[in-house]
């Protein structure tokens, strides 16, 4: 049930969702699995196999968005159409030329497709009506575009903003390591990378090692500036802040664990309570980051 990583947005300040609403927007695009010739279909699924596809309890949605995408190596192409080219050579007397060449690749791409490796993925979107959260649980910015791109094809006027604060997260990441303290309720783990910002990109990272404050600084003074830095909040959820304020590597500590692991009457009921929890110290955990990154900037300005 945890996200792994969370693309962060805002709902915006005069939007009005609920699960009704979206229920009805995302019915046109739900998910429908390709035909022979489609090399990549999405679409939304329900995200518990009960559930509508706007899955609500107490302001919190959860979505499910599927993508299935047939792997046709170029390579693989390449070398049927150089085969088949070399039969029509043999009938024809003479080479195919560049127009050949291209209608063979576009022929091979055609056949070949149905007999094509399927490959599926599921991206999760959490919405919070209460908190006015969005959070897509996508660690590449490819794939969080895609699901905002499908949202806003039946979302009219389009409900989602870019999150704004006030200090740039390189720079506040920088300053808590620089000065060895940590935001209010956070505490800073092992993993670091700090970055040159100049032309040389230059690039230090530390794994499972805590960096000192000295060779902190003489980095900071060196140019460089703090990229990527282990969190943890409040002993119960750790995660990675990058400079970009992706949340990557998030994670529930034992006292969540022990609170996750407990016994339910049914599955339905486990999935509710996995939900609930993971809604609500989400929610409070990127309020106090947001606090800690001098407050959210209006996104008029």
């Amino acid at each position: 049930m945890w996200f792994k990583n969370l693309k962060l947005y805002r709902l915006a300040p005069n939007a009005s969702l609920t699960a009704a609403d979206l229920e009805a927007a995302l019915e046109p695009l739900a998910f429908q699995p390709g035909g022979s010739q489609d090399s990549q279909v999405s679409g939304w699924l329900p995200p518990r196999e009960d559930s509508g596809l706007a899955y609500a309890q107490h302001g919190q949605i959860l979505l499910r968005l599927q993508t299935e995408k047939k792997l046709l190596p170029a390579t693989v192409v390449n070398q049927a159409s150089r085969a088949r080219a070399l039969q029509m050579e043999e009938q024809q007397g003479y080479k195919p030329g560049r127009k050949q060449m291209k209608e063979i690749k576009e022929q091979m791409t055609m056949e070949l497709l149905p007999r094509a490796f399927v490959i599926a993925h599921d991206t999760r979107v959490w919405i919070d009506t209460v908190n006015r959260w969005v959070a897509i649980d996508a660690a590449a910015t490819a794939r969080s575009d895609e699901v905002l791109g499908l949202l806003a094809k039946t979302l009219t006027p389009f409900p989602i903003v870019p999150l704004h604060v006030e200090m740039s997260p390189g720079a506040a990441m920088t300053l808590w390591l620089s000065e060895d303290e940590a935001p209010a309720g956070f505490t800073i783990d092992q993993d670091t990378e700090l970055r040159s910002t100049g032309e040389s990109r230059a690039t230090v990272r530390y794994v499972r090692q805590t960096v000192e404050l000295d060779e902190v600084r003489r980095h900071v003074q060196a140019g460089k500036q703090c990229t990527r830095l282990a969190m943890t909040w409040n002993d119960r959820v750790s995660f990675v802040l990058t400079e970009n304020l992706d949340i990557k590597r998030v994670a529930p500590l034992d006292v969540l664990k022990e609170h996750q692991d407990a016994q339910a009457a049914n599955e339905a009921e486990q999935f509710e309570a996995d939900f609930a929890l993971m809604a609500g110290e989400l929610a409070r955990m990127l309020d106090d980051l947001v606090a800690a990154l001098g407050g959210e900037r209006s996104n008029t300005q």
